[in-house]
């Protein structure tokens, strides 16, 4: 995959929620993940997926592992897929991009708020803050 968010800063040391995850899935520190039933992780993919944070670490395939970590506070350098202005909440739009939130997707596919505007896809920081 590409355009994995990048640490700026953590913040409460990233507050980590652990998922399950495939073993024979291959997620790269960064990804934008998606949350699916029973609380597992796989990477984001799609416009509106409920997200599920910003994984804190290396999933190698066939590596005998079924958890994974995902940091869910911190300010990340993500990929926009549109421009999107200072302030306005972002949710995900795809592999690893996120682009302004619809008011209808707020609660599903929020990731955060832009720190930083982007005049079309660029990368910007975005507060990442579960219940905040």
């Amino acid at each position: 995959m590409a355009d994995e968010a990048v640490i700026i800063e953590l913040i409460e040391s990233g507050v980590p929620i652990r998922y399950t995850c495939a073993e024979d899935a291959t997620i790269l520190k960064g990804t934008l993940g998606k949350i699916t039933d029973p609380r597992t992780l796989i990477a984001s993919s799609a416009d509106n997926d409920p997200f599920a944070g910003v994984v804190s670490m290396e999933k190698v395939a066939d590596d005998g592992s079924t958890h994974v970590s995902a940091y869910t506070k911190g300010i990340f350098d993500i990929k926009g897929s549109a421009a999107i202005a200072i302030g306005e909440r972002v949710s995900l739009s795809g592999a690893n991009t996120v682009t302004k939130t619809a008011a209808a997707d707020i609660l599903f596919a929020d990731v955060g708020i832009a720190l930083e505007a982007t005049v079309g896809a660029g990368t910007l920081a975005v507060f990442v803050g579960f219940g905040d």
